[in-house]
């Protein structure tokens, strides 16, 4: 699995180009990438459930194994909330894959609470 990425290369091109799905980028002061965050706006509109809003979704936050307890992921975040606060967006989400408690405690960390539990069942 570790030579799998989440994205190939015309996907990523696709999200870097797009205005639906902003991607910040944390670099030191020699331009070396530490970390990033791709987001997606999502509207809401015309849902009997819940008003109409934009969230913004975390896609993926990731901040390179070399770079961790620097505060990087933190920073990202609070970025990404600034932006989306001058947005209008009504929230922000992500998922966190269960049993990834340092993930789930990090974002905990950031004021996040649990919106929703998605669950499955294996056929």
């Amino acid at each position: 699995m570790a030579d799998k990425t989440k994205y190939n290369a015309e996907q990523l091109r696709e999200i870097l180009k797009s205005e639906e799905t902003p991607v910040f980028v944390a670099a030191d002061d020699a331009g070396i990438v530490q970390g990033y965050g791709f987001c997606v706006f999502q509207p809401h509109i015309g849902n009997n459930n819940q008003p109409n809003h934009i969230t913004l979704y975390i896609d993926d936050i990731c901040v390179d194994q070399a770079a961790r307890g620097q505060h990087i992921g933190r920073a990202i975040y609070e970025y990404i909330a600034d932006f989306a606060r001058k947005n209008g967006c009504y929230n922000i989400t992500l998922n966190v894959w269960e049993g990834n408690d340092a993930a789930r405690a990090f974002y905990e960390s950031l004021g996040m609470g649990v919106q929703k539990t998605g669950m499955e069942m294996i056929l």
